[in-house]
C-alpha cells in the first residue's frame, strides 16, 4: 500500500470520526475505505494515550485467553462479553512506514483483535456462544433489518457498487 498525503489526510479523519463517537480503534472499512489499515488509540482521549496506525497488520503468538465487553462503533449501545487473547504478536506498518513488530497485551491486544476481525469481515457479534448472544439477539436483528433497509433504497450501495469501489482503490494504493 502506497503511504501518501491524501492516506495521510484520511487517516487523520478517522481519528477525528474515532474520538468523535468515544472510539478507542476504527478500521478502514467501517469507514468505507477498502484497505488493510486500522487505528488506536487506547486513551479514546486525542489529548492523552499514543495514536497509532497500523497498516497490512498480522497477528501472531496470541497467548492466553481473557474475557471482557466489548462495544462497537458499528453497533452503537451493543455490548457483549467477547473471548480474546491475553497477549499478541503483531506485523504491520505505522505511517511513516515503519515496521511496527510488537507484542501487546491487556487492553491493547483486545482493541487489536477487534480491529483486525473488522478487517477480515468479522465482528465482535460473531465471535458470541448462543448463551451470550441471546439475549441481545433483539438488537442485532434491528441492526440487520435497518441495514437491509437501507442497502435497498440505496442509502448504502450494493455489493457490485462495492466491488467497484475496491477495484479502484486496488489501482491507486496497491
Amino acid at each position: 500500500m502506497r503511504v501518501d498525503s491524501q492516506l495521510k489526510e484520511l487517516v487523520d479523519e478517522m481519528f477525528e470520526i474515532m474520538y468523535e463517537f468515544r472510539g478507542v480503534g476504527l478500521a478502514a472499512n467501517q469507514v468505507n475505505l477498502p484497505i488493510r489499515l486500522f487505528i488506536a488509540n487506547p486513551s479514546g482521549d486525542k489529548e492523552e494515550g499514543p495514536e497509532l496506525v497500523f497498516i497490512n497488520p498480522e497477528i501472531n503468538k496470541a497467548k492466553g485467553s481473557t474475557e471482557a465487553e466489548e462495544g462497537c462503533l458499528s453497533l452503537p449501545g451493543l455490548n457483549a462479553h467477547v473471548k480474546r487473547n491475553k497477549s499478541l504478536h503483531v506485523n504491520a506498518y505505522d505511517l511513516s512506514g515503519n515496521e511496527v513488530n510488537t507484542e501487546f497485551d491487556g487492553f491493547m491486544a483486545r482493541i487489536i483483535q477487534h480491529e483486525v476481525d473488522h478487517l477480515d469481515g468479522v465482528l465482535f457479534i460473531d465471535r458470541l456462544t448462543d448463551e451470550l448472544r441471546r439475549p441481545i439477539q433483539e438488537q442485532i436483528q434491528k441492526f440487520e433489518n435497518a441495514f437491509e433497509t437501507r442497502q435497498k433504497s440505496g442509502g448504502i450501495p450494493g455489493i457490485e457498487a462495492m466491488r467497484s469501489e475496491i477495484a479502484i482503490w486496488e489501482k491507486k494504493y496497491c
